[in-house]
């Protein structure tokens, strides 16, 4: 027997319905769907393992989460809920995965066991999270606060990614230019210099010898790139030469820094919002160090995570994986003694995040001119190269 999704018009003719009917055939799905009054506008099979495949991006999952959080508020069930998400959704990933998610709960399943279905979707801590909503009978609390997180970390990603757009872009043009200039304008020049049957002058005479080994070479160079990228990309599916690399990344000057203070970012929001729920601070913790990238950061608060387990306090614990910045150590240290640990991981996450925008504010603005001095320089000692012949022809004219 195989699952069918479907969408129909309801007994009125007017509802839109989506569901899930198991049926031996798709005849026989068309069948039972007319038996409960429904008229079938679209009937597809479901494939075998299709939400094991579904994606969402952090921004549609953040919102998904604030729109559900808000229809529970008002008071709808979980399963109408779901149903007018998937009814207003544009998306058609996010229209299979409500329509799933609804199907489960339809079956007896809760909230938290359905989304366990969904791990590509639904990171652990979300799903723990919803776990403790549930157990709480919060839900809809536990939500909206859990999209305000899912909201801060998508800010904090775009704000990275733009404060290296206008740098990237250019470092781009200017490579393109001066490589341009030497493999094109360079080789032009030499016809005259050539001509000329005069002594160089040193700056030209360099930049005749980079134009020609970029004309013969270049190509090999690019290939030799290329290539070299390909074998890194594979090699760091090696977990140990991956955690070389990650922890190499952690020495880099002020760029270490930068990782460091935006993985304790994603720790310490994460544990804040999961202990603040009523989430147990181990299970807290073993979700927490999950959502963090680098490995040795990840290793250091499994191991922190191991010490909490035996005995040792929290504050203790991540003092000892010397991995932390000092203020999230102290104020672990003051949250545990006046019981207010979520307070102050809270605290100790929003001060690193405005160290870490400051940072990167102050890091995009010194890099722009920086690169547009540089890639300037170098197009002007190119110009100068040039051009000193040309007036050391003019002067022999004359």
């Amino acid at each position: 027997m195989a699952g069918y999704l479907y969408k129909a018009l309801g007994a009125d003719g007017k509802r839109l319905q989506r569901g899930r009917v198991e049926a031996d055939s798709a005849r026989q799905a068309r069948a039972l769907l007319r038996e409960q009054g429904l008229a079938v506008l679209e009937l597809a099979e479901e494939r075998e393992g299709a939400g094991r495949r579904l994606r969402l991006g952090g921004g549609h999952l953040a919102t998904l989460t604030r729109q559900l959080a808000g229809l529970l508020d008002a008071g709808l069930a979980i399963d109408e809920a779901l149903n007018v998400l998937g009814e207003q959704s544009e998306n058609k990933r996010e229209q299979t995965l409500l329509t799933l998610i609804r199907q489960d709960i339809a079956a007896g399943l809760s909230l938290s066991a359905s989304l366990a279905r969904f791990e590509r979707v639904f990171p652990p801590f979300y799903r723990a999270l919803v776990r403790a909503g549930e157990e709480s009978g919060k839900l809809p609390g536990v939500l909206a606060r859990l999209a305000d997180y899912l909201e801060r970390r998508e800010e904090l990603k775009s704000g990275l990614a733009m404060a290296f757009i206008y740098p990237a872009i250019v470092i781009f043009v200017s490579v393109a230019v001066i490589v341009g200039m030497l493999t094109w304008v360079v080789p032009q020049m030499v016809q005259v210099f050539q001509g000329a049957k005069q002594v160089l002058p040193l700056p030209t005479r360099l930049l005749l010898a980079v134009s020609h080994f970029l004309g013969n070479w270049g190509g090999w160079l690019l290939l030799a790139a290329l290539l070299a990228a390909l074998l890194f990309w594979r090699a760091l599916k090696n977990p140990d030469f991956r955690h070389r690399v990650h922890a190499w990344r952690l020495t880099v000057p002020w760029f270490g820094k930068l990782e460091r203070a935006a993985e304790t970012v994603r720790f310490a929001s994460t544990l804040a919002i999961l202990a603040g729920s009523g989430v147990p601070v181990l299970t807290a913790m073993a979700a927490a160090s999950g959502v963090m990238s680098n490995l040795p950061l990840r290793a250091a608060a499994e191991q922190a995570a191991r010490q909490v387990r035996e005995g040792m306090s929290l504050a203790r614990a991540l003092a000892a994986a010397q991995s932390f910045p000092p203020i999230l150590v102290h104020l672990v240290a003051s949250g545990e003694a006046t019981g207010r640990l979520d307070t102050m991981l809270e605290r100790a996450a929003a001060e690193q995040s405005a160290g870490l925008s400051r940072k990167v504010e102050t890091f995009s603005q010194l890099l722009g001119p920086a690169v547009v001095l540089v890639m300037g320089g170098v197009v002007l000692f190119i110009v100068l190269a040039i051009l000193l012949p040309v007036f050391e022809m003019n002067q022999l004219v004359k």
